[in-house]
């Protein structure tokens, strides 16, 4: 797939491959001590490689759990040689200890993070957070990355084949694409992820705008929330 001048702008992945396998685990509804390690790492790597196709820049540390997951797969598939499979451990439980730590420790940080702390709006322009809990009391729960990726996966695949990701030379540029969602949000305030992605917008500024919006995130200019109840995702200006 040939980029021009416009996608050569690097965004940054804000969350990690942990984050990613959580996700996945989530997605799938499987069981962390029953990971089906074939379809959980083929779905990592179509992650890895849908975020380079976007122009996002993978970490190194996404292909090394990459190179993890394939070597947990390739010792599922080998022989026993003999050992007594009771007394062999399931080399899935790799990956399942470092999900429960990093499970832990992400929960006791997000526990943490709750707290109302003195003063830790002082620097900063001050959030509505009723605003971040509106729609009939509610609750809006925090968007990530992956869940974001899959949004847009739903926003692509509604456009027709013939006319997906149309890339061109003189497209609106990412830091022209979050000016002018700045201007949006400074006057509504919030929108849902489907408004940005006008069904009459050309097809190269759609990937653009995506580009911008995880830029955005990932510099604190916007909150993402996911409606409990209906699934509705809006982005709320911080």
């Amino acid at each position: 797939m040939a980029q021009g001048d416009t996608y050569r702008v690097k965004v940054e992945v804000f969350e990690g491959p942990m984050d990613l396998l959580v996700h996945l685990i989530k997605k799938n509804e499987v069981n962390i001590y029953d990971i089906p390690i074939a379809e959980i790492t083929r779905q990592f790597l179509d992650y890895i490689d849908w975020m380079k196709m976007m122009n996002i820049d993978v970490a190194g540390d996404f292909l090394y759990m990459a190179a993890i997951l394939t070597n947990i797969k390739s010792r599922t598939l080998l022989p026993s040689h003999g050992q007594d499979e009771d007394e062999q451990e399931d080399p899935r439980m790799e990956i399942t200890r470092a999900l429960e730590e990093y499970m832990k420790i992400k929960g006791a940080a997000e526990s943490l993070g709750s707290r109302d702390i003195l003063n830790e709006d002082i620097f900063t322009r001050p959030v509505d957070k009723k605003m971040l809990q509106q729609d009939d009391s509610n609750v809006m729960i925090d968007v990530g990355l992956f869940e974001l990726i899959d949004a847009f996966q739903r926003i692509i695949d509604k456009i027709p084949t013939s006319a997906r990701l149309l890339f061109s030379n003189d497209g609106i540029s990412v830091k022209e694409r979050i000016s002018q969602l700045v201007e949006i949000l400074e006057q509504k305030r919030s929108v849902t992820f489907d408004e940005l992605f006008d069904e009459h917008r050309d097809k190269s500024d759609i990937v653009v705008t995506f580009l911008a919006l995880l830029e955005m995130v990932k510099i604190g200019i916007v909150a993402v929330r996911q409606h409990s109840r209906n699934g509705v995702i809006r982005l709320f200006y911080l």
